[in-house]
């Protein structure tokens, strides 16, 4: 049995239900984000690993992808060396993921 939009090129809204073509990002009915759209997001994976590695325990990487409070935590605490060993762990989690996983987390 054939998935969803493999043959027919074709996938379901995820909003309102109507049939999109399986490339679209947004419904034109409703205009609901669709998600596995193969979405490039605007941040780069690999600035994330880059930052991780080496201004990880500031939370240089927290503050690129838009974790703030996160950002500021790691900030708070790098003196104790376990944000660099957070970020570390991070780095390894960014490298593993997807491009796509990637930008649907962090876009």
């Amino acid at each position: 049995m054939a998935t969803q939009g493999s043959i027919t090129g074709m996938k379901y809204c995820r909003g309102c239900a109507a049939e999109l073509h399986a490339s679209a990002r947004t419904c034109p009915k409703c205009g609901a984000t669709q998600a596995g759209s193969g979405a490039v997001g605007e941040k780069s994976r690999v600035a994330a690993i880059i930052l991780a590695l080496f201004l990880g325990g500031f939370g240089v990487h927290k503050f690129y992808l838009g974790r703030i409070a996160a950002g500021v935590f790691y900030l708070l605490f790098f003196w104790t060396l376990i944000p660099a060993i957070i970020a570390f762990v991070e780095m390894i989690i960014y490298i593993t993921m997807s491009d796509e996983a990637f930008a649907e987390k962090y876009g």
